[in-house]
């Protein structure tokens, strides 16, 4: 096995000083979310080329809910008020339909192209906890398959030049059949062979329905979502389908306690840009996804040119995760300047068989973080109980249109701590995690390195401080890690499965501390 050494003190010593240079760079608390946002939308400064998204403008008319008869603090929905006003307002040409201070209660509302709902300081608005307030059924996807049902709370379709903005109150209900987490997953209810108007769940004539998401922007271009909060969604709570255009910005969310509550979901969309926001959730917070299984890879929409900057999030499972539908693939994806505090996994890959597609040219810059397991944890096999057999690793599968993969990826800047691995990987034998580069990290984490199935691993200029300092690798074939110091009280240990990377694991170990002959091998 060809091995290159040089344990060079002083080289050690530069990586560490720049190491902490590049650590007073990322963000602090205070320098994310709504609170840090300036009035400006700056431009997008990404490693590919990419639009920023703006601001629509809207012409200067303004129609209240209130002169379309909407009464405050009555109890009673005043879903047909607010659908006139915003009606109205497009059918004019465009303007401002307008929600005053006050409590207002009501089911779904649809919002039109040019048209701006405005929440006022001291306007809430309630969502109805009954499914026959969101009726019709409406095209939509869940969970990455399409289908008709409840669509969101707040829903447009083919909308241009749309917006929820203003400083009130999303609140999603806060009790009834729409709260209520109903068994089954859309894979196994919806025939991938069936006509999508055919799919139809609304509950009605014992039909399933599924929980609606929060804001759902379907084929829609050009939108804004900026400044308002959400509360209690039901499911994901901003998420875009299929869009072009789409900018979200000052968002405060708290869906702490929602099953599947994530955060900011986009999914299918392309040029989009998420900056400074605020996610409090049980579930993922910043999300990427593309379709699932089948009738993800035969839509074959991709999320693409997608920019995550300046964000805040607390608890959570991923701090910023990709998939797990990845069918349409994920691409030219930059996180960077962002706070992770809390939360399972600071960046979290994942993906499945058969989910197909997958992720690439994925970059992460500047995160500052805190995690109850692993920094970085990408698992592309996903758990037997929901894919049974297909989450052992082997023997491997046939290569198939189904077969997902990650690759090109680059983090670069992470800071934090973790109580699980610094970096954990389960890939796939028939596709390996390919080109990962991990540069600038400055972690202090339980153990270090565990890769499985990967191709060309590098890890650069970096600085670990590690409770049980391991490096594991199996079926791992090209490991670089250059200027690396890793500081523990426990010799450092290198696991290799012989069996599998024997003649054809390549490790170089230059400049890094301690030398790879100290490190006790298994």
């Amino acid at each position: 096995m060809p091995l290159r050494l040089s344990a060079s003190l002083t080289l050690v010593l530069l990586a560490i000083g720049a190491v902490a240079r590049a650590d007073e760079a990322i963000p602090t608390r205070d320098q994310t979310g709504p609170a840090a946002m300036p009035r400006d939308v700056a431009p997008i400064a990404a490693p590919f080329e990419m639009p920023t998204p703006r601001r629509p403008e809207f012409p200067p008319r303004t129609v209240s809910i209130v002169d379309c008869g909407a009464i405050a603090d009555r109890g009673e929905l005043a879903t047909r008020a607010i659908q006139q006003a915003i009606d109205q307002v497009a059918a004019a040409g465009g303007g401002t339909a307008l929600v005053p201070a006050g409590r207002w209660q009501t089911g779904r509302i649809v919002l039109r192209s040019r048209v701006n709902l405005h929440l006022a300081a001291g306007a809430v608005l309630e969502f109805s906890g009954r499914i026959e307030d969101y009726l019709p059924p409406v095209f939509t996807r869940y969970e990455g398959i399409e289908l008709m049902s409840a669509g969101g709370l707040i829903y447009a379709r083919g909308a241009e030049g749309c917006a929820v903005t203003g400083s009130g109150k999303l609140l999603g209900p806060k009790s009834g059949p729409l709260r209520e987490a109903r068994p089954g997953l859309s894979d196994e209810l919806v025939d991938p062979q069936s006509p999508v108007e055919d799919r139809v769940f609304d509950g009605r004539q014992g039909r399933h329905y599924f929980r609606p998401y929060f804001i759902t922007l379907v084929e829609c271009r050009d939108v804004l979502v900026e400044g308002v909060a959400l509360r209690r969604g039901p499911m994901w709570n901003i998420v875009p389908i299929a869009c072009d255009g789409v900018l979200v910005r000052g968002v405060t969310i708290d869906s702490r306690g929602v099953v599947n509550g994530d955060g900011i979901d986009v999914e299918s969309s392309r040029n989009v840009l998420v900056e400074y926001c605020s996610v409090d959730t049980g579930d993922d917070c910043y999300v990427l996804k593309a379709g699932r299984n089948a009738d993800g890879l035969r839509t074959a929409r991709p999320v693409e040119n997608v920019v995550f900057r300046r964000n805040y999030a607390a608890g959570g499972i991923g701090g910023v995760t990709c998939g797990s539908e990845t069918a349409g693939g994920i691409r030219r994806v930059h996180v960077h300047d962002c706070v992770f505090e809390g939360v399972k996994h600071a960046i979290y890959l994942k993906t499945r068989r058969p989910r197909g597609g997958g992720g690439e040219q994925l970059s992460f810059e500047r995160i500052r973080f805190t995690a109850q397991d692993h920094a970085v944890f990408c698992d592309m096999l996903g758990a037997p109980m929901f894919v049974g057999e297909l989450a052992e690793r082997l023997p491997p599968r046939p290569l198939t249109p189904s077969t997902p993969y990650y690759r090109d990826v680059t983090i670069g800047g992470l800071a934090g701590s973790c109580q699980g691995e610094f970096v954990k990987v389960k890939g796939i034998p028939e596709s390996p995690l390919t080109r990962f580069t991990v540069e600038d990290a400055n972690v202090a984490s339980r153990g270090l390195l565990n890769l499985t199935d990967v191709r060309q691993f590098a890890i650069r200029r970096s600085r670990i401080v590690s409770r049980e300092p391991t490096i594991a690798l199996n079926a791992v074939r090209g490991f670089a890690g250059e200027e690396v110091a890793v500081e523990a009280t426990a010799r450092p240990r290198l696991v290799k499965d012989e069996d599998e990377t024997a003649g054809a694991a390549e490790i170089e170990w230059i400049g890094s501390t301690p030398p790879l002959d100290a490190w006790q091998s298994d």
